[in-house]
């Protein structure tokens, strides 16, 4: 279900934050499934994976930052207090991009656990 909208202090204090920890996930995970990989097929597959989340991160990233550019004010409100937190309305590039990260940081917890 796409979101179209998110408080600000939804992206300052658990969006941003979990894409920073997710970006670090994907280098140590796949790095380590690189390394430890058996078969240089499956070696290319996991090198071939790590390049998908890498492609995946940027594109959230960059509609991200088109977020915190158009709500600059509203975002610098909420972490000088928290209390100004407000609603902030998503175009559809934004959604996209909140959506994608939610789905890439499921999916990259999966491969965590082995699923």
């Amino acid at each position: 279900m796409s979101q179209k909208s998110i408080s600000a202090r939804e992206v300052m204090y658990d969006l941003i934050p979990r894409l920073n920890a997710l970006e670090r996930q994907i280098n140590n995970t796949l790095e380590a499934m690189i390394t430890a990989s058996q078969s240089p097929d499956d070696k290319h597959r996991n090198e071939n994976l790590k390049i998908e989340f890498e492609l995946e991160l940027t594109m959230i990233r960059m509609n991200l930052q088109h977020l915190l550019n158009r709500y600059q004010s509203e975002l610098e409100s909420v972490i000088s207090d928290e209390r100004q937190d407000g609603m902030l309305a998503l175009d559809k590039h934004e959604t996209v991009a909140v959506d994608s990260a939610k789905a890439l940081y499921d999916r990259v917890q999966r491969l965590q656990q082995g699923q």
